[in-house]
């Protein structure tokens, strides 16, 4: 059985806590259910990504996961975390986040260099726990709501505050700044299938309506991480 990363295990558990929602009362349904007013045009749009991910996407992603060696993709998943960092960081420093920060700034450093550019994840071994947040995250920590849930093309789940700040993320990874196409589409095309390919364990939590369970397991998540975990007990 394959290993999958430490943020894939926290981002399956998160869902899991998330997929209690399904067997909570109808009140949890309905209550999801207003923040989706736009329900009628989001779910044409999820069926148009699950059919791209079920036909092209997922078949990609266990190929890769069949063909490359466990330490391979370990290595080449460490080192777009690593990358990732760089967004934790700039969004622990809008946040006012000192001491995670400081860990960021460190988990770079240590991986950057004694992790040969981050193929070997060392700053977790040593004990610096690697944040995950965006900018999305940002606003909602500075009091914007998020407003209605929106599925949004090739991205999939998303609300419209979370989507706006897709945007500013981007100056934060390495794409923007490659020049060259091929480098910079290879890249993040191997991004997109090693991400996907360490979510293929994820799926076994799916049960009943998909569109519904994705969204009150994307809804829930999302204010767990705004709220830093501290998430209020409605039920």
């Amino acid at each position: 059985m394959r290993r999958i990363g430490a943020s894939v295990i926290e981002r399956v558990t998160q869902a899991c806590v998330c997929a209690s929602m399904l067997l909570a009362p109808v009140a949890a349904t309905q209550a999801a259910t207003e923040e989706d007013p736009w329900e009628a045009v989001n779910r044409p749009i999820f069926r148009f990504n699950d059919t791209l991910d079920t036909y092209a996407l997922k078949p990609l992603a266990k190929g890769y996961d069949a063909v490359t060696p466990q330490f391979l993709e370990d290595g080449i998943h460490n080192m777009f975390r690593n990358l990732g960092d760089v967004t934790n960081l700039a969004n622990n420093v809008l946040q006012l986040k000192s001491h995670a920060a400081g860990v960021d700034t460190a988990r770079l450093i240590v991986n950057t260099t004694f992790g040969v550019a981050g193929f070997f994840d060392v700053g977790t071994k040593m004990g610096l726990q690697r944040s995950d947040e965006d900018f999305g995250q940002t606003l909602g920590y500075w009091g914007v709501p998020s407003g209605p849930y929106v599925v949004i093309p090739l991205l999939g789940p998303s609300t419209v505050r979370d989507g706006v700040a897709k945007y500013p993320d981007t100056f934060t990874r390495p794409y923007r700044y490659v020049d060259h196409v091929p480098t910079r589409n290879s890249a993040f095309a191997l991004d997109v299938v090693d991400t996907r390919a360490s979510l293929l364990p994820a799926e076994k939590l799916i049960q009943g309506d998909k569109y519904i369970f994705i969204r009150n397991a994307y809804l829930q998540n999302r204010e767990f991480k705004v709220r830093d975990g501290e998430v209020e007990d409605d039920f």
